[in-house]
């Protein structure tokens, strides 16, 4: 069941502090993916909202049931009859937290997979550039898997990226599609981006998806761009720029198998 070649579509945004404008954005160019003939469609990290302080955020953030995106978005799906991943969204698990979780939706509108971001940002930029999203945040506990009909998807999101042993576990556990939906900030990003994209596909035999978040934010972040699709060889088989838009390649699943063999 897993031969057949499918399109996929990641969509790179520069979300902004308001939940609504934000979704009109993705819903734009999630119908552009699905023109554009997209059968799986990505969106970055903090798809919903991007703010810097709790206060703000906790204030903005719903429960996953009463989450007016989420619910859009599983609408959006059906709509289109599309796999619609959900980077994620800033989900409100407490009241004094917040979990980082990625939504995999059918194209019936249903949820097939929910993954909480394991990593937890926390780190000082030269140029006092500073997070701390453990403060905010919730971490997950569990590495998580979607089939899908075309693919076994492999889900992570932005700083996972730097612990390899996440994407191996994945790709042992049968993930031939590893998902790194991100908002990178330009500064780590002009340095690592590619370079760790590029070795979590060479050294799992894998394609890697990584719709991104780029540009001048409104709450003064900046961050990189560049969303990649990757196949299991590393070459680059589609890379956004800085603007938001959205960048489409065709997946062969057997280039899997070929590149492992190898």
């Amino acid at each position: 069941g897993q031969s057949a070649t499918f399109r996929v579509g990641l969509v790179q945004m520069r979300s902004g502090r308001t939940p609504a404008a934000n979704l009109d954005a993705a819903v734009k160019m999630i119908g552009e993916a699905k023109t554009g003939g997209a059968d799986y469609v990505q969106t970055p990290e903090m798809t919903n909202l991007c703010v810097r302080s709790r206060d703000e955020l906790l204030a903005a953030i719903a429960q996953e049931e009463s989450d007016k995106s989420l619910a859009a978005f599983r609408d959006l799906a059906r709509q289109h009859g599309i796999w619609l991943h959900i980077g994620s969204l800033a989900i409100k698990v407490s009241a004094e937290h917040a979990a980082n979780r990625s939504f995999v939706i059918t194209p019936k509108g249903d949820i097939a997979a929910r993954y909480d971001k394991i990593h937890m940002f926390d780190v000082d930029l030269a140029g006092g550039e500073s997070y701390r999203e453990s403060r905010n945040y919730r971490p997950g506990e569990s590495a998580v898997l979607a089939d899908l009909p075309f693919a076994r998807i492999g889900l992570s999101i932005c700083y996972d990226l730097r612990f390899p042993a996440l994407y191996r576990a994945l790709a042992e556990a049968g993930a031939t599609v590893l998902t790194v939906p991100s908002a990178f900030t330009r500064q780590t990003g002009e340095a690592h981006w590619n370079v760790l994209l590029r070795a979590r596909a060479i050294e799992n035999g894998s394609f890697v998806l990584a719709a991104a978040q780029g540009g001048k934010h409104e709450n003064g972040r900046e961050t990189f761009g560049h969303s990649l699709i990757v196949d299991p060889w590393g070459r680059i088989l589609a890379e956004g720029g800085t603007e938001p838009g959205v960048i489409l390649a065709d997946i062969d699943p057997a280039e899997v198998t070929a590149a492992r063999a190898r």
